[in-house]
């Protein structure tokens, strides 16, 4: 009998308390979708559903020795990366991955859903030139397409080509912080042009979480081996049923039910 291989997905984020964003999200995601997580934690953070109350970094040296620790052992299929904080970090996290040959999948974690900074400026150049060169597909929401783009964007479709044409890798510019509407307009843009993903907007404040929870679904569709935009698709989907199945917990933006998805393929 062969062994099936679970796809491997190394998770580089920060730790979320409250347990609905960061790596606590990328691993109810990519276990739900029946892929393996490893993890490389970047931070500690003092948070619940109402607020970021404190950042705790850790070592930029320790972060990269748990990125190479974990390539050289179990290895992996994609990596999926949050939280960075500062430009040290990235510089560690980008000397660590230097060589991997497979997907990256970047969430440019700059704003928390509360509107809380989690990065430092300091970093914000760095992440340009160090870490967005090795990644496979970027995914900012519109506010971190802003600071990428350092002008307003007032048609999002010029603005994910605009990013492509800047940083030359695909981009997913994500809808959600658009106003108004009954859809969510998601957009692709690469090498073919520009892919749009519509979805409907779920009226529910259980929304923390979701920028982590999509980054780590494509990364584990990618590395499973399928197509980027099937990966983004299904991973659109998995992100709005777990909204659709959260618990309701806590008094600000609560946490999605990603253990409460069964359709997960």
């Amino acid at each position: 009998m062969t062994e099936r291989r679970m796809p491997r997905v190394l998770v580089v984020a920060g730790s979320d308390s409250g347990g609905g964003a960061g790596v606590q999200a990328d691993i109810k995601t990519i276990t739900m979708l029946g892929g393996y997580a490893a993890s490389a934690i970047t931070a500690v953070t003092v948070q619940n559903t109402e607020r970021v109350y404190a950042v705790h970094p850790v070592p930029p040296a320790i972060v990269g020795e748990q990125i190479s620790v974990v390539l050289s052992d179990i290895g992996a299929d994609a990596v999926k990366i949050g939280m960075l904080g500062s430009a040290d970090t990235v510089a560690a996290v980008a000397d660590a991955l230097t060589d991997f040959d497979g997907p990256i999948v970047l969430d440019p974690v700059m704003v928390a859903t509360s509107g809380d900074s989690l990065i430092r400026a300091d970093a914000e150049q760095s992440l340009k030139t160090r870490l967005i060169p090795l990644a496979s597909l970027i995914t900012p929401n519109l506010p971190e397409a802003e600071r990428l783009l350092g002008a307003e964007i007032t048609e999002p479709e010029d603005a994910a080509k605009a990013l492509y044409a800047t940083f030359g890798v695909p981009v997913l510019l994500k809808g959600g912080h658009a106003e108004g509407g009954n859809e969510i307009t998601d957009r692709l843009a690469g090498d073919t042009g520009v892919r749009t993903f519509l979805h409907p907007r779920i009226d529910s404040r259980s929304t923390h979480g979701t920028g982590c929870t999509l980054a780590s679904a494509i990364a584990t569709g990618l590395a499973r081996g399928t197509r980027m935009d099937i990966s983004v698709q299904k991973a659109i989907a998995f992100v709005s049923a777990a909204i659709a199945a959260a618990p309701g917990f806590g008094a600000g933006h609560g946490p999605m039910g990603h253990a409460n998805v069964r359709e997960a393929g």
